[in-house]
């Protein structure tokens, strides 16, 4: 599940690098819990949740079967 999450990933960090961000993966657990460290100007950006949320859980849950939730790593 790992490589299928990490080419997801990759097909989302160009929107990323675009606005100064990244995203970088930590884990994915037994529980299809993934978690991320977002970077650069994503790393601190008030919108940083939505991106999480809205965007890139969204992509991940509908690309990659078992993926539940995705979680944040400061």
């Amino acid at each position: 599940m790992q490589d299928q999450v990490q080419e997801v990933l990759n097909k989302l960090r160009p929107f990323l690098l675009r606005d100064g961000g990244d995203v970088e993966l930590i884990d994915v657990d037994d529980e299809g819990i993934v978690l991320l460290r977002l970077m650069g100007a994503c790393g601190n950006c008030p919108s940083s949740t939505i991106t999480l949320k809205a965007g890139i859980e969204r992509a991940l849950m509908a690309e990659v079967p078992g993926v539940r939730e995705i979680e944040q790593v400061f």
